[in-house]
C-alpha cells in the first residue's frame, strides 16, 4: 500500500511528481484512502484557483511588484490551497470522493452530487449543487470566432488560437461583448474603441480602465461590426498600420504577443500580458479548441 496515502493526515501533493503518481497508482488500485487524497488534491487546486483570481484583481505596484515576488505568491498559494483543504476546505472534497466512490456503479439520476463530466447532465446544476463550469461557452466562443481567427492569422502571421485567447479576454469568452442601444450585438470582441476618425455604428459599454494602476469604472464608445469576420478584420488593420504594434506582429512565442500588445499599450490593465499568457497556456482554450 502507498504509505502516505495511507496516513489520513498526510497527503500527497499533486504539485510534486512523486506525490502525483502514488495518488494515481491508488486510484488505480480503488484504495478509499487513494480516493479520499485525489478529491482533497482537486479541492486544493480549485483553492488554488481562487487565491489566484483574488491576486489578479488587486492592483499591483510598488516596490515589492516583481517577477520574484509573484513567484514566491505561487508557492505560498500552493501551500495555503494545502492548508486551507486538510483543515475541512469547501467541502468539493466531500462530493468528489462520493461520486468517485461510485464510478463502478449505475448512473445516478442528473442533481445527486457533482458530475466530473459536465456534459454528462442534460441541464446544469443550480449554484448550491455544484460548481459553475464555463466549459460550454468557451466551445461556443471559438467555433463562433475560430474560422474568422484561421484568416487573421494569415494576414498577420500571429497564431490563431492567440487572438482567439485575447477575444475571449476581453469580453470573457463572449459573455460581455459590447451591445448595440437595440441589443444587438457588436460583434467587437477586441475591445477596440470608436475614436474620432470611426466613422461606423456604434456600441456604449461599461469599461474597467486603470489611471496609476487605479482601477476605474466608465462608459466607453466602442466599433461596433456586421460580423466576426469585420472584427477580426479591423484588429488585423490595427496591427498592422500601427507601428508601435511592428514587434506583435508575426510573433509565435506566447509571452512575446502578450508582452508586447500590453508595451503598445492596447490596454491598460496593469496584469493584461500575464492574464493573457494564462488564458493563452490554459485547460480551457485547450479543451475548447479541442471540442
Amino acid at each position: 500500500m502507498l504509505s502516505g496515502i495511507m496516513n489520513p493526515t498526510v497527503d500527497p501533493s499533486i504539485f510534486d511528481p512523486t506525490g502525483l503518481a502514488a495518488i494515481k497508482r491508488g486510484v488505480k488500485s480503488n484504495d478509499p484512502q487513494a480516493l479520499k487524497a485525489t478529491a482533497r488534491q482537486f479541492e486544493a487546486l480549485f483553492m488554488q484557483m481562487v487565491l489566484k483570481s483574488m491576486r489578479d484583481a488587486t492592483p499591483r505596484e510598488g516596490l515589492f511588484d516583481s517577477e520574484q515576488t509573484r513567484l514566491y505568491e505561487s508557492l505560498l498559494d500552493q501551500q495555503l490551497s494545502q492548508a486551507l483543504t486538510a483543515k475541512g476546505g469547501t467541502g468539493l472534497a466531500a462530493m468528489i470522493e462520493k461520486q468517485l466512490s461510485r464510478v463502478d456503479e449505475a448512473p445516478a439520476a442528473p442533481g445527486n452530487g457533482l458530475p466530473l463530466n459536465p456534459e454528462a447532465t442534460p441541464h446544469p446544476l443550480p449554484p448550491s449543487q455544484g460548481v459553475p463550469l464555463p466549459l460550454p461557452d468557451s466551445r461556443d466562443f471559438v467555433s463562433r470566432v475560430w474560422p474568422e481567427a484561421i484568416e487573421a492569422s494569415r494576414v498577420t502571421g500571429i497564431p490563431a488560437h492567440f487572438m482567439v485567447a485575447q477575444a475571449a479576454l476581453e469580453t470573457s469568452w463572449g459573455r460581455s461583448e459590447p451591445r448595440m442601444a437595440d441589443g444587438r450585438p457588436s460583434h467587437n470582441i477586441f475591445g477596440i474603441k470608436a475614436g474620432r476618425a470611426w466613422t461606423g455604428a456604434v456600441a456604449e459599454a461599461a469599461t474597467t480602465e486603470y489611471e496609476n494602476g487605479i482601477s476605474r469604472q466608465r462608459v466607453e464608445r466602442f466599433r461596433a461590426y456586421g460580423s466576426y469576420a469585420e472584427a477580426f478584420r479591423d484588429y488585423a488593420s490595427l496591427l498592422l498600420s500601427a507601428p508601435r504594434y511592428a514587434g506583435v506582429v508575426g510573433t509565435q512565442d506566447a509571452a512575446s504577443f502578450a508582452r508586447g500588445l500590453q508595451r503598445a499599450g492596447y490596454a491598460t490593465d496593469p496584469m493584461y500580458a500575464a492574464k493573457l499568457e494564462r488564458i493563452i497556456g490554459g485547460g480551457t482554450l485547450r479543451t475548447a479548441l479541442a471540442g
